[in-house]
């Protein structure tokens, strides 16, 4: 069984920046594209950005807008998502997860592993 296991959420002002990571456990962790999502009280949890197994292709959310970038080190089996410029409509549950297979998925139904989540706050 796959864990991933979140870590690099606070609180922070807006405007600032945030650097999360998901450590993974498992040997193949380059032969499975991976993604984060978001989760705001009250709201759906929404994709935020995808990428795939070797790291070649990313996808973003509308809203991110040039502000976040994905990126894996599959030597580390670990995934970040660096976040500037952040908002305060940004506060939310920050969410791993590993895709069904090597490409990138922009839907939840295309993950298969969730981790706990990082809690993420900005204030204004």
């Amino acid at each position: 069984q796959v864990q991933l296991v979140e870590s690099g959420g606070g609180l922070v002002q807006a405007g600032g920046s945030l650097r999360l990571s998901c450590a993974a456990s498992g040997r193949t962790f380059s032969g499975y594209g991976m993604g984060w999502f978001r989760q705001a009280p009250g709201k759906p949890r929404e994709f935020v950005a995808g990428i795939s197994g070797s790291g070649g292709y990313t996808y973003y959310g509308d809203f991110v807008k040039g502000r976040f970038t994905i990126s894996r080190d599959n030597a580390k089996n670990t995934l970040y998502l660096q976040m500037n410029t952040l908002k305060p409509e940004d506060t939310a549950i920050y969410y791993c997860a590993r895709g069904s297979s090597i490409g990138v998925f922009t839907a939840e139904s295309g993950y298969i592993n969730w981790g706990q989540g990082t809690q993420v706050t900005v204030s204004s």
